[in-house]
């Protein structure tokens, strides 16, 4: 389970892990996003590890207008791109959706626009996260 991090957004679906990827893929899609990486971090854990645990997937979302204005203001904010989604389970099955926030990722930046961009990836997040 996610919990409610400061830095994070989070969501719990009432549907079972796979229909949750699916969905949130979707929704990510109808808000500007591509899916730049996915690490299945439960798998990697049980080969590297011998660790089983709940199903954890890691979704590198992009929304390319905002990471380019956001590179263009500081190139070294790539440091901080993509943003992350993770699908992961309660305990009782159920998809549970999570967003880094951008606001407290890009906390760390300096740079004029920066915030701007970030209100704006946040507000897309979250809308990603509502509608999936």
């Amino acid at each position: 389970m996610l919990g409610t991090p400061s830095f994070g957004l989070v969501r719990t679906l009432d549907c079972p892990f796979d229909e949750g990827v699916e969905r949130i893929r979707t929704s990510l899609a109808a808000h500007g996003f591509g899916v730049l990486t996915e690490i299945d971090f439960a798998g990697a854990m049980k080969k590297k590890l011998g660790h089983d645990m709940r199903p954890y997937l890691i979704l590198g979302a992009c929304h390319p207008p905002s990471a380019w204005e956001s590179v263009q203001a500081e190139p070294a904010i790539g440091l901080l791109l993509p943003c992350n989604v993770v699908v992961t389970t309660d305990d009782e099955g159920h998809a549970v959706l999570g967003a880094i926030n951008p606001d407290a990722m890009f906390s760390v930046v300096s740079a004029p626009g920066v915030e701007a961009v970030a209100a704006d990836v946040l507000a897309r997040l979250q809308g990603a996260l509502d509608d999936a």
